[in-house]
């Protein structure tokens, strides 16, 4: 079962018309969760980072959507499902109206969706990420850059180059050649004992997750650099590792010919766990 707007439908039953703004101009947003051990991590986090989107892309309603309708509405789905303790959970964000590219109204359409998991914490890739770099297209620096809107051609690209170069996650370049972000995370360098990520003013996803682990290493005297970060850091980095709010925190084992280490990733992670 799916949440439409409220309503509680198959999953594969037609819910969508065909003038749906999010599938005709990609005129929306979107939020990956994760449901772990009975709740909703970090809902506060996310509902903030959603109402910040609403308003960017100024779709109404967004004052509904605080912490408490995240966790009612998902443990709704959750119980329906019989998902259990664990799962995954995406919420999809649509302005609800006619017209073409000027919308008749800016009222807000929803969905959401969970499924089950079997982990009950984020887990240690014990075999490291191979990663490489996409650079067929760049992100654009601009105020929509930090949102996850549903205008994501440049991270389905970005997947189709990592199946072919049969890779594990790709790393997107910003549009000054900078390192940005992954197809699917926000990215972490460790380089001469200093960890590096690329800062929002450089285009990344305003990661939740990104956000948690920032805020980890400071309480645990770990310095994390936001900076502009040039790609060839790559070849001479100790850790690289990438983090979103589904897989917690996983560590790239290389790039290229280059093999790194997972310690720090791997001392986070734990204390993310805790």
């Amino acid at each position: 079962m799916i949440n439409f707007n409220g309503g509680l439908f198959p999953e594969d039953q037609a819910v969508l018309s065909i003038s749906n703004r999010g599938y005709k101009y990609g005129d929306g947003l979107f939020e990956s969760m994760r449901w772990m051990k009975g709740e909703l991590k970090y809902a506060d986090l996310h509902a903030d980072r959603i109402c910040r989107g609403m308003r960017t892309l100024k779709i109404e309603g967004y004052s509904e959507i605080d912490s408490y309708f995240l966790k009612d509405k998902v443990s709704e789905l959750v119980r329906k499902n019989k998902i259990g303790q664990n799962g995954r959970v995406r919420l999809t964000i649509f302005r609800d109206s006619d017209g073409l590219y000027t919308p008749v109204s800016n009222q807000m359409g929803y969905s959401i969706e969970v499924n089950k998991v079997a982990e009950s914490n984020y887990s240690h890739n014990k075999k490291g990420l191979i990663v490489g770099v996409f650079d067929d297209v760049t992100k654009s620096i601009d105020i929509l850059s930090n949102l996850k809107t549903c205008n994501s051609l440049i991270y389905v690209l970005a997947g189709v180059f990592k199946n072919q170069q049969k890779l594990d996650e790709t790393i997107i370049l910003n549009n000054k050649g900078f390192l940005c972000e992954g197809m699917s995370s926000n990215i972490f360098v460790v380089y001469q004992n200093q960890i590096y990520t690329p800062a929002l003013t450089q285009g990344c996803i305003a990661g939740v997750m990104r956000q948690v682990v920032m805020d980890i290493a400071q309480k645990n005297n770990l310095e994390i650099i936001e900076a502009e970060v040039n790609p060839a850091i790559l070849n001479e980095a100790d850790e690289v590792f990438v983090t979103n709010a589904s897989r917690g925190i996983q560590w790239v084992m290389g790039y290229n010919k280059k093999r790194y280490f997972n310690e720090i990733s791997r001392f986070l992670l734990e204390k993310l766990n805790q």
